[in-house]
């Protein structure tokens, strides 16, 4: 079972989500906390807090039996706004660093989202999209990763904090498209007007209409058109 207290705890907490949660920790909350058969990252006054790094689909079962249970529910998820890589060898010692070109936009987030979209109406779920330097250490594993030429991600560090955004439900979901869309729009569009690529801008789509955030109004040529309802 997802999260089951047997299963999950700190032991296998990276050091990205560690900071992250000491960053959301308040005095008085109670830390890995076991909350209907799950382990629960913070728990505040009627309030769970779960900083997801990785994908949503490995925790999609215990957030919907949280919120399924009558829990008030925030998921803390980190987007790299800039990133640096940092090669280590196998003894962990430092062999390069360089910035990575790629910056990550408040829209990143729906590329995660995707495998949560029924949950994204849900009235007890709240959102907190927290934009962070990060520095990414990576060290080479033959025959692995071979996009990357055998280089994998270790792990992930925060350095820093430049942007938090809280999302309350549909119209704040839809509040992170792009301005200057036309209307109605298409996936196209928000892909030219955010500068990103059209799977992800197709990924948006997907988990607005799911919210209720937006609506298909018809088609230009084939491609569907939405507007905000």
């Amino acid at each position: 079972m997802d999260g089951a207290v047997p299963h999950i705890g700190t032991l296998r907490e990276g050091p990205l989500h560690a900071s992250l949660k000491r960053w959301c920790t308040e005095d008085g909350d109670r830390l890995e906390a076991e909350v209907d058969g799950y382990v629960v990252d913070i728990v505040r006054d009627g309030l769970l807090i779960e900083v997801q790094t990785g994908s949503f689909s490995k925790v999609k079962r215990k957030l919907a039996h949280l919120l399924d249970a009558g829990h008030r529910l925030r998921v803390v998820y980190p987007v790299p706004a800039r990133k640096s890589i940092v090669r280590i060898d196998a003894a962990g010692e430092v062999l390069g660093r360089r910035r990575s070109p790629r910056k990550g936009s408040r829209l990143d987030v729906f590329g995660e989202l995707v495998a949560i979209p029924e949950l994204l109406p849900h009235p007890a779920l709240q959102l907190q999209v927290v934009m962070t330097v990060v520095d990414e250490y990576r060290k080479h594993h033959p025959n692995k990763a071979w996009r990357r030429k055998g280089w994998v991600v270790e792990e992930r560090r925060l350095v820093g904090i430049e942007e938090v955004v809280t999302l309350d439900g549909p119209s704040d979901l839809a509040g992170l498209l792009p301005t200057g869309l036309p209307d109605p729009f298409t996936t196209a569009d928000i892909a030219a007007a955010a500068g990103c690529p059209r799977r992800l801008a197709q990924a948006t789509t997907y988990c607005l209409r799911h919210a209720g955030a937006i609506e298909p109004v018809g088609k230009r040529g084939n491609t569907i058109e939405y507007r905000l309802p």
